[in-house]
């Protein structure tokens, strides 16, 4: 059993609804915000939108959805340790890539320009207040999914500050406070994820030799060679390095629980979190310098891999062709994307982002 922590963020704190409900008798609301997010069609999406590889290159790696849950499971184990509101943590995870376009990074990448040509641009976070907000219609009362204000709060600040002169239309969020603890962990937790699941499928696709990864990341190559010695002959290779990255992945959440269990001290409420200059969520100096080492090398040596590139490039442009598609011809879109006084590519970009990769595949543009 852990203690709450002083500056866990509080139930009772919560600025509540944007409409407001009646209390459910045996689920906190934060509870029903994971329920919410859990029963979405933009979470169902998830499974068909790339994370690094894209099913045509194998149906065992991580998609959009996968690692969403393995960023959940991992901020649970954080948050309940460090004794801050594990319903909240768990919440954020599981919506934070609500957002994300088809074809990973590399839609992303393609949307923003596309959007910046006609003056606009495209965060997937933002997007994913806007999806919550207005295109989940589930609800007779209310449009969206009326999420909780710290949930919707913790979608736009968990991975970056925004600047209030910039972005008038969050003013309600206060960007000059930091988020509560629970959402700063989100950012460090979806990496701890994404780092060890890439290195994973990686080695797994042969895309990165065993000797290059042990010569980047110190505490995986040591715990790989301890595991190496007991490996008997003939054994499977493959398994030492599975043990190993789980022993990494422990390694780098220990030190992500220890570096914030230390920041953490002296914080007496929530409020205090909020208004401290920076964010406190972090590591502790060896955990810090692997996760550091990580991803160097996997920017380095994976996301822009040559076998990698040319399916990034069709992503890419396939995404821009789609846009320009609908642009000049937006009967192709929903009703419900014709009908609105927003500007056109803004109602483009918004159905574009919400496509899965085979849905985008099969429009055949």
């Amino acid at each position: 059993m852990f203690t709450p922590a002083p500056c866990a963020f509080q139930e009772s704190e919560s600025r509540g609804r944007r409409y407001p409900e009646p209390a459910h008798p045996y689920r906190g609301e934060f509870e029903r915000d994971r329920d919410r997010i859990q029963h979405a069609r933009a979470f169902r999406r998830l499974e068909n939108k790339t994370q690094v590889f894209t099913r045509r290159y194998s149906d065992h790696f991580r998609n959009r959805l996968t690692h969403t849950l393995e960023v959940a499971q991992i901020s649970r184990t954080v948050a309940r340790v460090l004794g801050l509101n594990e319903d909240l943590t768990e919440t954020l995870a599981l919506a934070h890539d609500l957002g994300h376009p088809p074809f990973g990074h590399a839609g992303e990448q393609a949307l923003d320009r596309a959007m910046r040509a006609q003056g606009g641009y495209f965060d997937h976070n933002l997007h994913a207040l806007r999806i919550v907000e207005h295109f989940e219609q589930r609800y007779l009362e209310f449009p969206g999914l009326n999420l909780s204000f710290e949930v919707r709060e913790g979608l736009i600040k968990h991975s970056r500050d925004y600047e209030p002169a910039q972005f008038p239309e969050l003013a309600e969020y206060d960007l000059t406070a930091r988020p509560p603890l629970e959402a700063q962990l989100i950012d460090l937790t979806d990496e701890l994820a994404y780092l060890c699941a890439d290195l994973d499928d990686g080695y797994e696709a042969g895309l990165l030799p065993l000797e290059a990864i042990l010569a980047a990341a110190p505490q995986f190559a040591d715990l790989h060679q301890a595991l190496r010695r007991r490996l008997p002959p003939g054994g499977e290779e493959k398994l030492c390095f599975s043990q190993a990255l789980r022993g990494l992945l422990d390694f780098l959440v220990t030190g992500l629980i220890e570096g914030t269990r230390a920041a953490m001290t002296g914080f007496q409420s929530s409020q205090a979190v909020r208004g401290h200059p920076t964010r406190i969520a972090g590591f502790t100096p060896a955990a810090e310098s692997e996760r550091l080492a990580l991803k160097r090398f996997l920017y380095r040596h994976l996301y822009h891999h040559p076998r990698l590139l040319q399916e990034k490039q069709e992503a890419e442009a396939l995404v821009e062709r789609a846009f320009h598609r609908l642009l000049e011809h937006p009967e192709q879109m929903p009703p419900g994307y014709r009908n609105s006084s927003e500007p056109r590519f803004r109602l483009v970009c918004d159905y574009l982002a919400g496509m899965t990769d085979g849905y985008l595949r099969g429009l055949g543009l």
